[in-house]
């Protein structure tokens, strides 16, 4: 069924949905809540045609999904468990670090809510699982994986950093994160000197000390947390590719020229050399990307999900894996290096993902009302 046209135009709007293909009413196979965070004194204002996912209600509603938009804030959790507790299920965007918030008390209510037979997607144990740099080192043995260490205290860092910056350049990534926040380059200068450069945009480099560089790093450490380390990657010049995914099909990819982690600009360079290129979005049969389309369904996420022990229907609705560009192989084809997963708050993502998106979230709710039918 072909349930959305595709127009290539740059305003917001840009799938217009085929009514005359879906005969389901709406509310017809349940109702799923759409949360984000937001300012809880506009919680009863929020407008799903206003807010930055009014395609997803669109190509949701198209489904026969009765869908609500739901403001979270921490302040108010007690009401929105009330919310979730009345639907089927709700997908999740929620980053785990912004501004100076983090999802401590999000995840036990959504995990209340799975454990009363709500349907959560993304589940914060698979968050656990795929979403945080630990599965660099999880996983590094496989095609996709570097040199990759892990630290669990500052201590270990100290002691066994200095011996993996011999080989050349490292960054070093946190836990759990987003923008670039704890993510540095680091490499050997002088004496007992690092030189350094953290990815959060407007960041310069420093010379630091040793100890310096690892005192920074103190903070990421309180429980739970840990760093990992991979090399640098060379071609970083060449941009970030995105591979947006939905369960265990890839629907689209996205590539960028970062600026994040590479030198700084010389006095004089012109602004676009201080500012990321945009992200150029394409769909999933894009001919450039084919090669790791097909490494990503056929090799990548069925191993991804036998290391980490995730059944299909638990992978998220929406998420993405980023990769770096690694050395040609012989033949001089592109290899590609994992630099992480996001499976917290995936968006944007291209705009033909929306319809997979919407039938991903269809299934696994008529699913899990299956389920819990025969439970109960």
């Amino acid at each position: 069924m072909d349930l959305y046209a595709y127009f290539p135009a740059q305003g917001p709007a840009r799938y217009a949905p085929n009514k005359g293909n879906c005969t389901m009413s709406k509310g017809a196979v349940g109702t799923l809540g759409l949360l984000w965070r937001g300012d809880p004194a506009s919680r009863r204002s929020v407008s799903r045609e206003q807010s930055r996912l009014h395609g997803v209600f669109e190509a949701l509603d198209a489904l026969g999904i009765e869908t609500v938009p739901i403001l979270y804030a921490d302040e108010i959790v007690d009401e929105i468990r009330k919310e979730l507790l009345s639907l089927d299920g709700v997908i999740v965007w929620v980053n785990p670090v912004q501004d100076g918030q983090d999802r401590s008390r999000l995840d036990p209510l959504l995990r209340d809510a799975a454990a009363q037979g709500i349907w959560v997607s993304t589940h914060p144990d698979v968050i656990l699982k795929m979403g945080t740099k630990e599965v660099l080192v999880t996983t590094k043995d496989f095609s996709w994986g570097t040199d990759t260490h892990l630290y669990r205290s500052p201590a270990e860092l100290a002691r066994e950093l200095p011996l993996h910056l011999v080989a050349g350049p490292r960054v070093l990534k946190q836990h759990r994160g987003n923008g670039g926040q704890g993510v540095w380059r680091i490499e050997r200068g002088r004496d007992d000197r690092v030189q350094v450069l953290h990815a959060e945009s407007g960041s310069i480099e420093e010379c630091l000390s040793f100890e310096e560089m690892v005192g920074r790093c103190a903070p990421y450490f309180v429980a739970p947390g840990l760093m990992v380390d991979q090399p640098f990657q060379e071609r970083l010049s060449e941009g970030m590719i995105r591979c947006y995914v939905s369960q265990d099909e890839v629907v689209g990819f996205g590539h960028q020229l970062v600026r994040a982690l590479m030198p700084t600009p010389l006095p004089g360079s012109p602004p676009e050399a201080y500012t990321p290129g945009p992200r150029i979005m394409y769909g999933a049969t894009e001919p450039g990307f084919a090669a790791l389309r097909t490494r990503m369904e056929f090799e990548w996420i069925p191993k991804l999900q036998r290391r980490l022990d995730i059944a299909r229907d638990e992978l998220p609705v929406i998420w993405d894996a980023d990769f770096l560009y690694g050395q040609r192989d012989e033949r001089g084809e592109d290899t590609y290096v994992l630099c992480e997963i996001n499976v917290s708050c995936v968006f944007p993502f291209p705009d033909p993902a929306l319809e997979k998106l919407a039938r991903t979230a269809l299934v696994s709710l008529q699913r899990h009302r299956h389920s819990s039918l025969e439970k109960g």
